[in-house]
Parts: C-alpha cells; sequence; structure tokens
C-alpha cells in the first residue's frame, strides 16, 4: 500500500471510531484527544521495546503485541497528519533531506 491508501484506510477506521465516541458522548474525539491517544500508544508501545530488549518483562505474545502497538502508533500519526492538514509524504522527505544535509556521510549503523 502507499502512504496515501494507507492514510485513507486510517481515515476509514477513524470515521467509524468517531461514530462510536459520538454515541457515547455526544462528540467525537478532538484532535487534542487523538494526540493524547497517541501518547498513550506510545507509552505502550515503549513497555513493549524495554521487553524485546529484556529491561522488564513481556507477554508470551510480544511479537504479535510489538506489530500491533507499531501499526496503532502508525494509525494515530496518520490520522493526526489529515486532521491537521499535513502532507506527511512531502513533509517526511522535507525532513529527510534536512536531516541528510546534516548527518555525515557513511554506512548505516546497525540496529
Amino acid at each position: 500500500m502507499t502512504l496515501a491508501e494507507l492514510t485513507r484506510r486510517a481515515v476509514e477506521v477513524r470515521v467509524r471510531f468517531a461514530a462510536g465516541e459520538t454515541a457515547r458522548a455526544g462528540v467525537p474525539w478532538s484532535r487534542a484527544e487523538l494526540a493524547q491517544g497517541f501518547v498513550g500508544d506510545a507509552g505502550a508501545l515503549m513497555k513493549l521495546v524495554m521487553a524485546k530488549e529484556g529491561r522488564r518483562a513481556g507477554p508470551p505474545d510480544l511479537e504479535a503485541k510489538l506489530e500491533h502497538e507499531l501499526a496503532d502508533c502508525l494509525w494515530s500519526v496518520l490520522v493526526l497528519a489529515e486532521a491537521y492538514g499535513v502532507d506527511l509524504e512531502r513533509a517526511f522527505v522535507a525532513t529527510m533531506d534536512g536531516l541528510e544535509r546534516t548527518l555525515p556521510v557513511g554506512p548505516a549503523p546497525r540496529p
């Protein structure tokens, strides 16, 4: 899938979440609440990363949970970019171009 297709799918899912939020609370989450949700997902991701690195206990299905949380974080970023009118593809390319201009040339370090 392209970034545009991923974004379209993320927004479709967001619309469904918003319907449930409206049914429960009368209004969908605001952009700020979406960002707060992203922070929660990032925190959950950090716990899984710590488990993957052996720094804390992890669930038996650590790999599946890590994949899920990374996907949740990507979903949040795509939805937030759409909500704020950010052309994420353009912004990403511009950011990487800027970083490449300031970083030394050489082989990439191994993760």
